[in-house]
């Protein structure tokens, strides 16, 4: 379920309809407001439905989960009061599967693996640092990746989330010698011209709130050379 609804304002529909809706979200933007004051996706969002419906008033977005501002893909919104604490439900319980794809330069030291680290957040950097072992303060971090392709340069991996930890991917990747592309934060040594890192949110797998069926999402891939030649 990957063709585009709409391009309308730059925003990439994926799915909607009367409870939800799912945007590929793209690299810079952020989810929900911070102390930048940029003007977050959920407006953006709330702006497309408003002008879409002829809402006069208030329109309701409930944010359900968020991607680093540097992350292309997958979001998922609640556009009622009823489906939102029924998403937050299923996300606090992990059962959504939310599949991950990143490019790294390092081939990583096996095919396939399941990492599993102890990560430590410091709000001065706005940085996570993963350990072996468990430390004051850390949280346990699982994720499962295997290598989805050989490109020229680089590798393009697969993760799957067991776990949601604050930059979860960026730092487990990272402790195991594969920063992602253009991840400067976690030790890559050249940006992405567009301030992105090479992370997409590819995935989304979840039981729909209200109708109780079961959704698959797929978000296109950036429109840059690197991540097309992913598809061919």
């Amino acid at each position: 379920m990957s063709k585009i609804l709409s391009n309308k304002n730059n925003l990439q529909i994926l799915y909607e309809d009367n409870h939800i809706i799912v945007v590929n979200k793209r690299a810079g933007d952020i989810v929900q407001g911070d102390k930048t004051g940029d003007k977050p996706l959920s407006d953006v969002v709330k702006d497309f439905l408003k002008d879409k419906y002829n809402k006069p008033g208030n329109v309701y977005l409930g944010v359900v989960h968020r991607l680093d501002r540097p992350t292309t893909g997958i979001v998922l919104f609640a556009k009622t009061s009823k489906a939102l604490p029924r998403l937050n439900k299923l996300f606090a319980e992990k059962k959504t599967n939310k599949t991950y794809w990143a490019l790294v330069k390092n081939k990583p030291p096996k095919t396939q693996d399941r990492l599993v680290n102890w990560l430590k957040k410091n709000p001065k950097n706005n940085k996570s640092t993963a350990f072996d072992n468990e430390v004051e303060g850390s949280k346990k971090a699982i994720l499962n990746y295997r290598i989805l392709k050989t490109l020229d340069n680089f590798y393009l991996l697969e993760i799957d989330l067991e776990t949601g930890r604050h930059h979860q991917i960026r730092c487990q990747l990272a402790k195991i010698g594969c920063p992602i592309k253009g991840d400067l934060k976690y030790g890559f040594p050249r940006s992405n011209k567009d301030a992105s890192i090479s992370l997409h949110a590819r995935q989304l797998e979840f039981t729909h709130p209200v109708k109780k069926e079961k959704l698959s999402i797929t978000a296109p891939l950036p429109e840059d050379a690197l991540w097309l030649a992913c598809e061919d």
